[in-house]
């Protein structure tokens, strides 16, 4: 909307298609084709509108053509600036992007638009993205713990919610949203796994409220930095693959 405002000093927006495969496959999104309603619909539509992927681009000393590629595609349609919107990863990409075109004499302003629901990036407050899956998790709490409560005194009355959250625990403390009478225990990946502690506090719950609601993140860890869920191997972005910590 924008920059159909403002179309004497902004040219056209593209929007790559499934993200960076879109802009690496020329399979670019001319948005001044699209209508005026549907540009206005963007604003109460999932972020993956344009689609989305989950792909890193490794190094440049590794994939140096990827990259010339991409800068290969801004140039053919005129594209000066570059928006990624993500992580550390795509912030990572865009430094990329902007030193190797410079090299290659098509110099890019590359800018990164903080989005991460880990909200897990250096200096920001909160991230969007964050908000989404706050809600999601508090409200997830407290219906788990209402349905463990109710089968309690003859069932389950332990309930367990992992969530992500590798090295920051704000998903995981989003659980601690719900209100006071329901007895949560929050595990995070900032503080090393106290056995001992962990025990007699979930024992006390159940003893007090009859059930226990505990939220843990994926990245909790014991007092030695070892994940207690790391299963020795790794995801396609080289990070070692997590999950599995609630049976543990």
């Amino acid at each position: 909307e924008t920059a159909r405002k403002h179309s004497n000093k902004i040219g056209t927006v593209y929007a790559g298609k499934n993200g960076i495969i879109g802009a690496l496959t020329e399979n670019l999104i001319d948005t001044s084709k699209e209508s005026s309603d549907d540009i206005k619909a963007l604003k109460h539509t999932p972020s993956g509108g344009f689609g989305s992927c989950r792909y890193k681009m490794k190094s440049l000393e590794t994939n140096k053509a990827e990259y010339e590629r991409l800068i290969e595609v801004f140039k053919a349609h005129n594209i000066c600036y570059f928006f990624y919107n993500g992580g550390g990863d795509s912030a990572d990409t865009c430094l990329k992007v902007s030193q190797i075109s410079e090299s290659m004499g098509y110099p890019i302003q590359a800018i990164h638009i903080p989005k991460t629901v880990d909200n897990d990036l250096p200096i920001t407050d909160n991230s969007p993205g964050f908000g989404s899956v706050a809600k999601y998790i508090a409200v997830s709490t407290m219906e788990a713990s209402f349905d463990v409560a109710s089968m309690a005194a003859t069932s389950t009355k332990i309930f367990v919610l992992e969530v992500m959250g590798r090295h920051a625990g704000w998903i995981a403390s989003a659980g601690g949203l719900v209100d006071n009478s329901i007895p949560v225990v929050i595990l995070f990946p900032e503080v090393g796994f106290d056995e001992k502690k962990f025990l007699t506090k979930v024992d006390k719950n159940v003893k007090e409220f009859g059930y226990c609601t505990i939220v843990v993140s994926e990245g909790a860890k014991w007092p030695d930095g070892r994940f207690l869920s790391e299963q020795n191997t790794h995801d396609d972005f080289g990070h070692a693959q997590l999950g599995g910590v609630a049976p543990i």
